[in-house]
């Protein structure tokens, strides 16, 4: 949470945020409760903005870096920027906030089946779930249009269910594939990609909930391996 506010701080602002573990002296403190503040469970937190330091309190580390997204939110728009940004007046209004979820699950799904995105799409997509405070991510790994991820006792799978013919137009009224055409839209992570995954999601406090869609919408998997279908395979 300290490394990820020094970033959003520093880079629009273009000042420079230092860190410190004494909180006496802090502009902005982030502060574990000693005693629980029950309600707030472990996603919620309090949030002071005064006219001289903001406070951020909570039962659980989660729950800080849920109240540093709402004060982020406080700031000016321009504090998103990956770039600094000039004469902007790094206000936020005082304010007393308690928040905590209503509810535990909290997911967006993202969908890599139907359509291949990169590792790094991925995680910029972690990175606009962690600012909403969703904290699950349903990772839509495997369906018709193609299988996602590595199974090293079934290489087929990838090597053949990740790949399709590029097409673009109005669903369902594609052409088949010629044998001729190349297959070669698609992909797939490693397993060591999804292992960076989870642990990138882990940081940002969201956990990631992998589907693997049979025994329906599995043509991926059929063309990798005919023999598992009940007709001997797909056409095309």
């Amino acid at each position: 949470a300290i490394t990820d506010l020094q970033k959003r701080l520093s880079v629009a602002t273009g000042k420079k945020v230092i860190v410190s573990a004494n909180s006496s002296a802090a502009i902005i403190k982030l502060e574990i409760n000693k005693t629980a503040n029950i309600p707030l469970g472990n996603e919620g937190y309090t949030l002071s903005v005064t006219s001289k330091n903001i406070t951020i309190k909570a039962n659980k580390p989660a729950g800080v870096f849920y109240g540093l997204q709402t004060l982020m939110q406080l700031f000016p728009k321009e504090i998103e920027r990956n770039e600094k940004a000039s004469n902007i007046a790094w206000k936020a209004p005082c304010v007393e906030i308690t928040d905590y979820p209503r509810f535990g699950w909290r997911g967006l799904m993202f969908d890599v089946a139907r359509h291949f995105f990169t590792k790094q799409e991925g995680k910029a997509y972690i990175d606009q779930m962690a600012k909403y405070k969703f904290n699950l991510m349903h990772l839509h790994l495997t369906d018709d249009e193609g299988w996602r991820i590595e199974i090293k006792s079934l290489p087929k799978l990838t090597e053949i269910g990740a790949w399709n013919v590029y097409r673009v137009g109005q669903f369902g009224t594609f052409p088949p594939p010629a044998p001729s055409e190349p297959r070669n839209f698609g992909g797939f992570y490693t397993q060591d990609d999804i292992k960076d995954l989870i642990n990138y999601a882990k940081e940002k406090f969201v956990n990631i909930m992998p589907e693997v869609d049979v025994p329906g919408h599995s043509l991926a998997a059929i063309a990798a391996y005919p023999e598992l279908s009940c007709s001997g395979g797909v056409k095309n």
